[in-house]
C-alpha cells in the first residue's frame, strides 16, 4: 500500500503562491497516477489536477487551469502542485491520492482512489 503525506499548505494573500508536495512512501510511486483533490467547507470534493505515471498526461479543473501546475519527481517519489495567482475561492483542504488502476484522462476525478493523504490546509485571505 502506498502512503501519501501532503505538505506546503498555509495562509497566503490573494495573488500569492504556494507549492504543495505529496511525498509517497511504502512503494515506488513511479507507476501511480496521482491526483490532487480539494474540499472547501460545505462543498463537495473537487478534483483539481492529475498527473500520469510517465508525465505524459496532465489534467486540470477549469477553475485552476492556467494558475496551477502539477509535476512529479520520481527520483524523490514526490508530486508537486504549484499554485499561483491564488484566490480566496482556492481556500480548501488539499489532498493527494493515488491508484495504480486509474488514469488521468477525462473524468479522472470520478470514482475511488485507493491511497489518500491526510490533507494540508490552504487559506487564501487578506
Amino acid at each position: 500500500q502506498l502512503q501519501l503525506v501532503e505538505s506546503g499548505g498555509g495562509l497566503v494573500q490573494p495573488g500569492g503562491s504556494l507549492r504543495l508536495s505529496c511525498a509517497a512512501s511504502g512503494r515506488t510511486a513511479d507507476y501511480y497516477p496521482i491526483g490532487w483533490f480539494r474540499q472547501a467547507p460545505g462543498k463537495e470534493r473537487e478534483g483539481a489536477s492529475c498527473i500520469s505515471s510517465r508525465h505524459s498526461t496532465t489534467n486540470y479543473a477549469d477553475s485552476v487551469k492556467g494558475r496551477f501546475t502539477i509535476s512529479r519527481d520520481n527520483a524523490k517519489n514526490t508530486v508537486y502542485l504549484q499554485m499561483n495567482s491564488l484566490k480566496p475561492e482556492d481556500t480548501a483542504v488539499y489532498y493527494c491520492a493515488a491508484d495504480l488502476n486509474r488514469s488521468c484522462g477525462p473524468g479522472w476525478y470520478k470514482g475511488a482512489f485507493a491511497s489518500w493523504g491526510r490533507g494540508t490546509q490552504v487559506t487564501v485571505s487578506s
